[in-house]
């Protein structure tokens, strides 16, 4: 699935509305949602019927869990796709009264609190799933201390995809892999100069990649930066902020590094370009794995692409939350629905999993059900990393600013890096405070 980033201005006013429109059935219940017995994941449910909302591209997304589901306790569950944007359009409805028993939903700080957790989702703490997931995936779907989303995928890993020949003709090897962004740039200036490939391939036209060049530079930033950032006493026109954008501007774009038409590049494109070697690497998400599988077998990628995790000093890689990761259950006066929402994700996570990975072909976010076989080499690569990856700033500002609409304004020659940096704080300060954050 595309990571897209969320269109955070576009849902103040769906937050807002939410904010007042959105009750909460089973208020008077206090925090006892929290308090359940052991869930058994096979237990008889017939005649029980609960819906599921998804995104658009990601309605068969639950369908194996879902039919086993339905094979093994008799309940009904109907998936029901929200239209696009998906991340926009979820509050607006909640705010009209509509809700479903359970839902997809990014669990991460700066999206979660979007469909207002504390008065609309149901407590999963102490739920026996909880235990057995890794330790990256532990720290998502959680707000206040509290765990409001069950965690059914891994992170999208942030690195770099590299084209196996091009990298041969330049002389680069595994050995050299760089650790740094520095040294990244550096592996760049290589593939220009001994290559007919640009170093990187840049997806101006669709946007949303703009921001992976950027983010990488920002892991050396410590949790205190962000805490600070989260209380309005840290900025986004911090020099560190700034000095990312202009460096990918300067060094990179301005370079000669990306493609010629880099202010017009597509996702699709990054894919053909890199698999056809008229590009040497591509930085980009878990997405992008997903697109080479769908068009090529295990045995072509191992042959032709190859993976490395990078930040901005250390060969380390990033996770990215995206809306696929979490499922959400949602507070609806129904105890017997909320029961059986809560039975759903025990079997999800429970008897079902290893099943549903196998026929996902995706990577187990518990350390206790092994990754299926046959995983291109590149997705076992990230699954190595992402114990030790560091969180895009989705996973650590409580907002995520679109950045990349005013990366791709700089591209276009209307915004320096000091009014991109300008831009994205003014929109953060924003939303926090439509958000009801302290300090904004």
């Amino acid at each position: 699935m595309k990571r897209r980033a969320l269109p955070a201005l576009a849902l103040i006013g769906a937050l807002a509305l939410a904010a007042t429109a959105c009750s909460d059935p089973t208020a008077s219940e206090s925090d006892s949602d929290s308090k359940q017995s052991a869930v058994d994941p096979t237990a008889r449910l017939d005649g029980v019927k609960l819906t599921m909302w998804t995104a658009q591209n990601t309605v068969n997304a639950p369908k194996q869990v879902i039919d086993a589901f339905e094979k093994a306790t008799g309940a009904e569950v109907e998936t029901q796709a929200i239209p696009d944007l998906y991340e926009q359009n979820v509050p607006t409805k909640l705010a009209s009264g509509d809700r479903p028993d359970l839902m997809f939903w990014q669990p991460s700080i700066s999206t979660l609190p979007f469909v207002q957790p504390q008065q609309n989702l149901l407590t999963l703490d102490g739920e026996e799933w909880v235990g057995k997931l890794g330790d990256t995936e532990k720290s998502l779907g959680v707000i206040d201390g509290k765990r409001y989303a069950a965690i059914v995928t891994s992170p999208a890993m942030l690195g770099v995809y590299y084209n196996k020949d091009v990298f041969e003709q330049a002389g680069l090897t595994e050995t050299d892999f760089p650790k740094s962004y520095d040294e990244l740039l550096a592996f760049g200036d290589k593939v220009v100069d001994e290559t007919d490939a640009a170093a990187f391939y840049e997806a101006g036209g669709d946007k949303w990649p703009l921001q992976w060049q950027m983010q990488v530079q920002l892991t050396d930033l410590e949790a205190q930066w962000w805490d600070g950032l989260n209380q309005n006493k840290e900025k986004w026109t911090d020099p560190v902020v700034v000095g990312a954008v202009k460096k990918y501007k300067e060094k990179l774009l301005d370079a000669g590094l990306a493609q010629k038409n880099y202010r017009t590049g597509t996702f699709t494109g990054q894919a053909d370009a890199l698999w056809k070697g008229e590009a040497g690497m591509v930085l980009n998400v878990t997405s992008f794995q997903s697109q080479l599988q769908a068009k090529y077998s295990t045995a072509e990628i191992d042959e032709k692409i190859g993976w490395f995790p990078i930040a901005n000093s250390s060969a380390t890689g990033m996770y990215s939350p995206d809306q696929t990761n979490g499922v959400v259950a949602f507070k609806t006066g129904d105890e017997k629905r909320q029961n059986a929402a809560r039975q759903f994700l025990a079997f999800w996570l429970g008897p079902d999993y290893a099943d549903y990975i196998k026929t996902m072909k995706i990577p187990s976010v518990q350390p206790s059900v092994p990754t299926p076989e046959g995983l291109p080499q590149t997705s076992q690569a990230q699954v190595a990393a992402l114990p030790k990856a560091i969180g895009v700033f989705q996973a650590k500002a409580i907002v995520a600013p679109d950045t990349h609409l005013y990366l791709a304004d700089m591209i276009f020659g209307k915004k320096s890096p000091q009014q991109v940096a300008q831009a994205i704080q003014d929109q953060f300060a924003q939303v926090a405070k439509a958000q009801g954050a302290s300090g904004f």
